[in-house]
């Protein structure tokens, strides 16, 4: 699997302003610190409770994972 996390949750941005998971992908590409070669669920879900801004929240970023993990793991 080649595929990271953010690469996949790019596809994302651009959706509604009321779309959870795109107003997650446009604050996760605004920062410039998030791991973009990370495919690890524990150490991206530890960005995201440590670092992350609070447009960021975890329970997007959980349902964003489940479905990369349908995709791609």
């Amino acid at each position: 699997m080649d595929r990271s996390f953010y690469r996949f949750a790019l596809s994302f941005r651009g959706g509604a302003m009321d779309d959870l998971k795109s107003t997650f992908a446009e604050y996760m590409f605004k920062d410039s610190s998030f791991p973009k070669e990370e495919k690890s669920f524990d150490p991206l879900s530890r960005y995201i409770e440590e670092k992350a801004d609070a447009k960021m929240p975890s329970v997007v970023f959980d349902e964003l994972f489940l479905l990369y993990e349908e995709r791609f793991l």
